[in-house]
């Protein structure tokens, strides 16, 4: 097949074209989609229109307190409700983060939960996590929790292998418990665990079908939710692959074949493959509204959908904050830290190198213009400006950007990298002639900016460094 070459003229403009409906600089660029996606499904081609996606309620749930636990040494009762608050505070008045669920097994588990609904948040909302076994749902009962996940694990690896039911013994199992909560009030959300590795119309979907009619019986604040477990991390988003790993088929066949509506329905990831955060956007657009995540990503082995990944997502997908308190995710890191959790450095969005530059190419152009060479303005959204950390490759624009950047000059008062000549001289003395392999300090910055632009010092000086 011949493909026909088409000319493209040139489009010569006299103002640059910034792209500002994807590219507006206050938020993080916003996702938009310009057709439904079609897929092909039973030999069918469906579409889906994710153009949809503004208007949908989708929100983000939180594991922090269960799976994020699993992948690290247990948090002080005080810890976790510091981080219950900040995530709070992150939500928003709209309850962009809607909820999250918390272990009932120990006295601290149980006294955490008793502390946090003490701070009066409505949002994220406190729910539990029990194994879908009666004995554990007593817990629930004591706890006066509104709603509850509970692990039913729906692959023949775990049903024969771990479990040593045969399906039937579990279908019967899981609703058992099912039942047990509808009675006492308490709404069910069911984790089918392993559900990328399971055999989907051979017990899913009867399992899925059981609950939905459970569900006809109940007032709807009762009705049965569904989490969708990828365990091992083995879904995927590209379209054509087949069952059990397709996200797309797999949403499509609860949604559309049992009947699940979208917010009854939500997506929990793991990271094995690499595809945790795409996979949950992937869930979000066709048609699972909710998205569990935990914070940094940190959760049993590899972790899942980082929670302030999803938080970003969330806004390129609305085009607004909706309320959302983005700093929050700057002091929620720090205090990560302070309780000694490692955050890689270059982690994006909350890593302490994640918007700073070494290049002198990048410094250039960031002292230009920001936008240039910052993927949004992380002052605003993350209290956390460009930054340039100074070696060998940084440059007198490097040298400039640092220096305006600590004094914070804005406009006409921004020094010019001819001005910190002196500056950048002696950076480059250190590797050059002194053979120096480290980078520069802020605080070595901080002496020779005094030392050696006393007009600057005494004109802008800042009591110690601010931003480090």
């Amino acid at each position: 097949m011949t493909q026909e070459i088409k000319p493209h003229p040139l489009a010569a403009v006299a103002e640059p074209n910034l792209l500002d409906q994807t590219f507006e600089y206050s938020l993080p660029p916003r996702i938009r989609f310009e057709s439904p996606v079609v897929e092909i499904i039973d030999g069918q081609p469906v579409e889906f229109d994710p153009r949809t996606i503004p208007q949908r309620d989708i929100v983000i749930t939180d594991t922090t307190f269960r799976d994020g636990q699993q992948a690290r040494p247990p948090y002080t009762i005080d810890q976790m409700v510091h981080i219950y608050d900040l995530l709070s505070r992150l939500s928003g008045p709209n309850g962009v983060i809607r909820q999250t669920e918390f272990f009932l097994y120990t006295k601290n588990d149980r006294a955490t939960l008793d502390r946090c609904r003490e701070l009066g948040h409505r949002f994220p909302e406190c729910t539990g996590w029990i194994r879908a076994v009666k004995g554990d749902f007593r817990l629930v009962k004591e706890a006066g929790l509104s709603e509850t996940g509970m692990l039913t694990s729906c692959s023949d690896y775990h049903i024969f292998l771990k479990l040593k039911f045969d399906r039937k013994q579990a279908l019967d199992s899981y609703c058992s418990v099912v039942d047990a909560a509808l009675e006492a009030g308490v709404r069910p959300r069911c984790h089918l665990e392993d559900i990328t590795r399971a055999d989907i119309d051979g017990f899913v979907l009867p399992f899925i079908d059981r609950l939905m009619e459970m569900s006809r019986q109940v007032p709807e604040h009762l009705t049965v939710k569904i989490r969708l477990c990828d365990t091992m991390g083995f879904g995927l988003s590209y379209p054509g692959v087949e069952l059990p790993r397709s996200i797309p088929k797999l949403i499509y066949k609860i949604n559309r074949e049992c009947g699940v509506p979208s917010d009854r329905l939500e997506w929990h990831g793991h990271n094995d493959f690499h595809k945790v955060h795409v996979n949950g956007a992937t869930a979000w657009l066709y048609g699972c509204n909710a998205l569990n995540s935990t914070l940094f990503g940190f959760g049993e082995r590899t972790g899942n959908p980082p929670l302030e990944g999803a938080v970003m997502e969330y806004i390129a997908l609305k085009g607004d904050m909706c309320g959302l308190d983005t700093t929050a995710i700057t002091v929620l890191a720090d205090y990560m830290r302070s309780i000694g959790m490692p955050i890689p450095d270059h982690y994006p969005f909350v890593g302490r190198a994640f918007n700073t530059t070494r290049a002198g190419i990048h410094a250039g152009g960031l002292r230009q213009d920001e936008r240039i060479y910052n993927i949004f303005d992380t002052a605003k959204v993350l209290g956390r400006p460009p930054r340039v950390a100074i070696t060998d490759k940084s440059g007198a624009d490097g040298v400039a950007v640092w220096v305006n950047e600590y004094f914070c000059l804005s406009g006409a008062d921004r020094i010019n990298k001819i001005k910190v000549h002196p500056v950048a001289r002696w950076v480059l003395d250190q590797y050059e002639i002194h053979g120096r392999l480290t980078t520069i300090s802020d605080e070595e910055m901080e002496a020779k900016v005094k030392e050696l632009l006393p007009d600057y010092w005494d004109k802008y000086k800042k009591p110690s460094i601010t931003n480090t």
